[in-house]
């Protein structure tokens, strides 16, 4: 493991952009890991790990060496982040957005032919006001926004719809 400077926390009191460099360096992607397990999204844990160094840099006066060692810290300020994010009705969503990613992959991680898995046949059984949702946000690529800008329906109503439709996927898929 690479050694801390023994003045980071001064820079880190002078909100000096080495001590963050040299904190992520060190810690980054161990603080990554515990959030992502937290989290179960790469993108959403890499966004709560930023969070935290940011939170890190502005707050660095906070640290209390007599407390605990900074790693402690961090992770403190990590999992509060990711909690924080958990926490909220968009993650809740995303997190069932991502269900039916998950149903995409394959065990090696790697993505499968979506009509290989027969997704496109049977979102086809889905009614229509289902269906044209799917089909935008999945093989489109739209977000929930967008979807509700393009269509015309309120955001709440795309929201509740697509959970709606990946409940009867996942009952075809599971089942």
């Amino acid at each position: 493991m690479n050694r801390i400077a023994p003045n980071i926390i001064q820079l880190l009191n002078s909100q000096e952009p080495d001590a963050i460099e040299q904190l992520y360096d060190q810690y980054g992607s161990t603080l990554h890991g515990i959030v992502l397990r937290i989290l179960c999204c790469s993108d959403l844990a890499q966004k709560v790990i930023q969070d935290t160094f940011v939170k890190a840099w502005l707050n660095g006066a906070q640290y209390d060496e007599s407390k605990g060692q900074i790693f402690t810290w961090l992770l403190k300020i990590a999992r509060n982040t990711a909690i924080d994010e958990a926490r909220t009705a968009q993650y809740r969503i995303d997190k069932k957005m991502i269900e039916i990613n998950c149903l995409l992959q394959s065990p090696g991680g790697h993505e499968i032919n979506q009509d290989t898995l027969g997704l496109k046949e049977n979102v086809a059984y889905l009614e229509d006001k289902y269906k044209i949702l799917v089909e935008l946000v999945y093989f489109n690529q739209y977000t929930f926004e967008e979807v509700s800008q393009k269509t015309g329906i309120p955001l709440g109503t795309v929201k509740t719809r697509m959970r709606y439709a990946i409940s009867a996927l996942r009952k075809i898929y599971i089942s």
